[in-house]
């Protein structure tokens, strides 16, 4: 079995993978267009039932009070870092498939990347409710998606099957946070482990590139050329 590409599973709801994502296509665009990307969230009872069915969990672990408090200032210390003000959104009885499963029918037309960016913008820094559904629809209608068919993504069955998949994705790869990135046998969890993973991938795309020709000139290109000189203009000097 072919060994799978390099991917990062993000999250909508994670301050770090928003952080995250600013990093990897603002420093890393390169990197952001060659690897695969995977929605990754807390599951609602729904979806985890059809997890669980499909021989799967959700392995991540609840942090404590403290900690959250902590990932506040944080969040704002780094985020100042790059230039960016923070905007802390309320989350009232959230339901995540909102906003990830909408991503689905974003990447199915090409606007995967734009409409993070906009999910991302609008929880973190316009600090609106991206589990509202009419907020959802508001971002899929200015990216020329059907506003409808994404405001309702989480009661899709389809959507849903692909949901399970991704979510499996995960459970198999053993991710049990955001934001998640591997490549090849390496896995990077964290921010601050993102340089890594893409000197990663990048490394692992020059040992794969194809060897630059080592063909022999024709003969009739240097009988075509000047006294047979193949020097740069200007000959010895």
């Amino acid at each position: 079995m072919a060994q799978r590409g390099p991917r990062w599973y993000f999250n909508f709801r994670s301050p770090y993978s928003w952080l995250a994502h600013h990093d990897l296509t603002a420093r890393h665009p390169d990197v952001a267009g060659r690897v695969e990307w995977i929605p990754y969230w807390d599951p609602d009872p729904r979806s985890e039932r059809l997890l669980a069915e499909a021989g799967g969990s959700f392995l991540y672990t609840p942090m404590s009070r403290e900690k959250h408090f902590y990932v506040l200032t944080d969040v704002r210390r780094l985020a100042t870092d790059r230039g960016l003000a923070v905007s802390w959104p309320l989350d009232r009885e959230p339901v995540w498939e909102t906003a990830h499963l909408a991503w689905f029918l974003a990447a199915d037309h090409g606007v995967g990347p734009a409409y993070t960016d906009l999910v991302y913008r609008a929880r973190f820094q316009d600090g609106e409710d991206i589990n509202d559904p009419s907020l959802i629809a508001e971002i899929a209608g200015r990216l020329g998606l059907d506003p409808a068919a994404a405001g309702s993504a989480a009661e899709d069955p389809a959507l849903r099957e692909r949901a399970t998949a991704a979510l499996m994705s995960a459970y198999r790869d053993g991710v049990f946070g955001p934001p998640f990135l591997i490549a090849g046998r390496e896995k990077f969890w964290g921010l601050d482990r993102l340089d890594r993973f893409a000197d990663a991938v990048r490394s692992a795309a020059a040992a794969h590139a194809p060897a630059p020709s080592t063909a022999p000139v024709p003969a009739a290109a240097l009988s075509a050329t000047p006294s047979g000189d193949l020097g740069h203009a200007g000959g010895c000097g």
